[in-house]
């Protein structure tokens, strides 16, 4: 099933922002993984988000912290749309089409959490990332 939904950086703020929108909206934390709670563990601050779920009524908003304050995250280009789907080769066509004309900032590649990830910016300037993860144990697909 293919769904885009937001995914906002933050430089380290990214609970606090959290908690405020869950409060300013009445949503709800769906999940937070810090970075010391993952195989990322040691390579950003390990209290801070490496992924973040908030659901507003229907939608779904994700976000996450920086990795480092050598990569802050800038204002005005700290939303991506992050395209999911359960297929892996349809991720890598429709990654190979967007990137056309683009710019890749992470090839697609395996990670710990999914058979496909990677992220472009557009020919329009837009961020994306594309996101095909791994089948849990029970068959069910991740947020």
């Amino acid at each position: 099933m293919l769904g885009v939904k937001p995914y906002i950086g933050f430089n380290g703020n990214c609970e606090e922002a959290f908690n405020f929108y869950k409060d300013a909206m009445n949503a709800e934390v769906k999940g937070m993984l810090r970075y010391g709670d993952s195989p990322m563990a040691g390579h950003a601050p390990d209290d801070k988000i490496m992924h973040a779920v908030l659901q507003v009524g229907d939608t779904f908003i994700m976000a996450a912290d920086s990795m480092s304050p050598d990569h802050p995250v800038v204002v005005g280009n700290n939303v991506s749309l992050a395209v999911s789907h359960e297929d892996a080769g349809e991720v890598e066509n429709m990654f190979a089409r967007m990137s056309e004309g683009g710019q890749v900032t992470m090839p697609l590649q395996e990670t710990f959490w999914a058979q496909r990830f990677g992220m472009l910016i557009d020919k329009f300037g837009i961020n994306w990332m594309f996101n095909c993860e791994k089948p849990r144990g029970n068959g069910q697909q991740n947020d």
